[in-house]
């Protein structure tokens, strides 16, 4: 009898040790290289089309966009407005391949209108030279370049005080501008809609000292969530942390609908990206450490799953099961993890949250810059060495 009790403990024993094991951890695989597509400072952003990357940025206070193929190889290249001085900020292909990109642009200073009977000496026939320019960047700028012919179109939003576009979105119906715009006591969050067309509609703005906005999802039902970073009192809710990261509903009509903030005590946050699931990315800076924030937020916006990693800052995402930042320790389900600096990695995820599959990018890559969809080559990564962007893919 004493015999078969013992059995019985250590059997327990057993299947409660084999119960409660930790469970296998995660190899971490390399992400393959698709091309290096530029310098660190005139880059700033890639999207892709079913056919090509999309690089876009701003050289000698010029904004431009090229094309690559999957090789690194160029295939075109526009100078989105040769006369003006611009900065190009953000962009995305819509569903037929066309290009979209934005940013702000300066204004033509005025010439006093010529006498009729001046006739101007031009002895050497040379081509007249451009006016002198504004180099205020006032303007918003929304640039549309044609999939097949790459023709382009330029439509202009001339806002009451400067602003910094940070995201767009685009679908069937419209197009909307999110970013950060100046006020008297300090800034505000920006947000503007535009048929596709370029007929801007009015702007909405949010907050009025110290609220910003960094990225947008358009919803079927004409409304958007834009989120960012607030330290004010946003439709009646009141900061928590030093800075809280913003969730904020916006109805078709433009009137919010609702905030939700993203708070840590003594801390500050931000959410710099969030996709059309609502997989948001985002950073916590406290005094002693920065990580990377991903949550996974129903559609009223009541999280269902969250990490908190240790990293450089931002994190980007895409669809519901993946994000892509710079990690900087030891992450528990991956194993032999532990950079001795900040390093790209892409982590998959399953339905309740939980780490299915993670990639990292070579250890000179130290800063991520965007996480990409694409038909032909899947999930790309964007991230930089001290001097080049680099693409990478999973396959």
């Amino acid at each position: 009898m004493k015999r078969l009790i013992s059995l019985i403990f250590i059997t327990s024993l057993l299947f409660t040790s084999m119960s409660t094991a930790a469970p296998t951890q995660i190899a971490v695989k390399d992400l393959k290289l698709v091309a290096t597509v530029g310098n660190v400072d005139e880059i700033s952003g890639v999207v892709a089309t079913s056919t090509s990357i999309i690089v876009y940025g701003t050289k000698l206070d010029k904004s431009y966009v090229r094309a690559v193929n999957f090789l690194g190889e160029e295939l075109w290249k526009i100078d989105l407005d040769p006369q003006l001085h611009s900065i190009a900020t953000a962009a995305t292909p819509d569903s037929a391949g066309n290009i979209w990109i934005t940013g702000s642009i300066s204004q033509p200073l005025q010439s006093p209108t010529p006498s009729p009977n001046a006739t101007p000496l031009n002895p050497d026939k040379v081509n007249s030279i451009p006016e002198d320019l504004d180099n205020s960047l006032r303007d918003v700028v929304l640039w549309k370049i044609e999939q097949s012919t790459h023709a382009l179109s330029t439509y202009i939003l001339q806002p009451a005080q400067p602003v910094v576009i940070t995201s767009l979105a685009i679908d069937k119906s419209g197009v909307t501008l999110v970013g950060i715009t100046s006020t008297e006591k300090g800034s505000a969050g920006f947000v503007v809609n535009s048929d596709l067309a370029g007929e801007f509609s009015k702007a909405l703005t949010i907050g009025k000292a110290s609220t910003t906005l960094d990225s947008v999802v358009r919803h079927s039902d004409g409304s958007l969530t834009v989120v960012g970073s607030s330290s004010e009192v946003l439709n009646g809710k009141k900061l928590v942390g030093i800075t809280d990261g913003v969730i904020v509903k916006i109805s078709k009509s433009a009137a919010i609908i609702s905030v939700v903030r993203s708070s840590a005590a003594k801390a500050s946050r931000n959410w710099n990206s969030a996709s059309s699931s609502l997989l948001l990315g985002g950073e916590i800076i406290s005094d002693n450490k920065i990580e990377s924030a991903i949550t996974k937020f129903s559609t009223t916006y009541v999280p269902t799953w969250t990490y908190r990693f240790a990293s450089s800052g931002p994190a980007f995402t895409s669809g519901s099961a993946f994000a892509f930042f710079a990690s900087t320790g030891p992450i528990p389900q991956i194993a032999k993890w532990k950079p001795k600096s900040a390093r790209p990695l892409l982590l998959t995820f399953d339905g309740k949250g939980g780490i299915i599959a993670a990639y990292s990018a070579p250890a000179e890559q130290r800063e991520v810059l965007g996480l990409l969809s694409t038909k032909t080559l899947g999930l790309l990564c964007v991230s930089a060495s001290k001097e080049l962007v680099s693409i990478f893919s999973l396959k």
